[in-house]
């Protein structure tokens, strides 16, 4: 691939039936200018994550017939999950890779949005970067209500969508399209069934309740596994590592009673945040990124 280069990550309301979710995933495979990265499935959050890297137009053609695999696919009436969620196609966000301005992101994220309303008689709210209303710029004050709720906030005049019908789509919801930042999707799991322990150490380490900086974090109830999780959003971290976001999961959930019993990472997460957390926890002495081999082996 050559010239402009983004990535984008639609995430879908589907993570249980894997033949859907291949359905869903297949128009990202074998497409000219387009490389599928990566694609993960969560059964207790309900959800589907894909990553895809390539260049605007081609991204554009493949995303679109994902969307219409996902909305023939998925009914919302009957969507139950852990993590919150308005729509089939819940949101795609567009990042800038290579060649491009985050203004550029911002135009194409809204070409996006125009189109999806169009074909597909969509609601679309513009998010982040590319929001038109202050109070838009969060996601999660767009998605506050979720798909129940949604039919009578779109009733308000302060919510009327940036593109599409003013009345939500019966089985696919709504859906919010913009540009932003890498962000990391981290979450932590607990060695506890309590869930008001979860949403009292999100709210204490999130950043709107006064927490750690560019973290969002809400607590979750993992069924299948019979345990509770901090689920977190880190928007920059560069700014707020992974290691401080862990280890500051640790001192509350150690404050109140309970261990950790592991992590993940959902979707991509960029090599040097890891390696930040490596010289973190091995306390190594003068290191540099120059000494990765991988960096030798694959230049920039």
């Amino acid at each position: 691939m050559t010239g402009q280069l983004m990535e984008c990550v639609p995430n879908f309301s589907e993570g249980r039936n894997l033949e859907k979710i291949e359905k869903i995933v297949q128009p990202f495979r074998g497409r000219a200018r387009v490389k599928l990265l990566d694609y993960q499935r969560d059964a207790d959050h309900n959800r589907l994550v894909v990553s895809v890297l390539g260049e605007p137009e081609a991204v554009t053609d493949a995303l679109m017939a994902a969307v219409a695999e996902a909305i023939s696919l998925i009914d919302m009436r009957t969507h139950r999950g852990q993590h919150p969620r308005m729509g089939a196609v819940d949101v795609v966000p567009f990042i800038p890779v290579r060649n491009m301005e985050m203004q550029e992101v911002v135009s194409f994220s809204r070409q996006v949005a125009r189109q999806m309303a169009d074909r597909f008689g969509l609601p679309v709210f513009l998010y982040e970067t590319s929001a038109t209303h202050p109070g838009r710029k969060n996601l999660s004050d767009i998605r506050k209500g979720e798909f129940e709720g949604m039919a009578q906030k779109l009733k308000e005049a302060a919510w009327k969508p940036d593109f599409g019908p003013d009345t939500m789509h019966p089985t696919a919801g709504v859906t919010a399209v913009g540009a932003r930042a890498p962000l990391v999707a981290f979450n932590v799991n607990l060695n506890s069934e309590d869930m008001d322990i979860a949403r009292r150490i999100a709210k204490k380490i999130r950043q709107k309740d006064g927490g750690l900086p560019h973290c969002k974090a809400m607590g979750v109830m993992l069924e299948a596994r019979r345990q509770v999780q901090v689920s977190m959003n880190l928007t920059d971290v560069t700014q707020t590592s992974l290691f401080r976001v862990f280890e500051a999961v640790r001192a509350e959930a150690q404050r109140l009673g309970v261990t950790i019993s592991g992590s993940e990472i959902v979707g991509l997460v960029p090599m040097a945040a890891l390696i930040d957390s490596a010289v973190h926890y091995l306390k190594l002495e003068d290191f540099s990124f120059a000494q990765v081999l991988e960096t030798h082996i694959f230049p920039e």
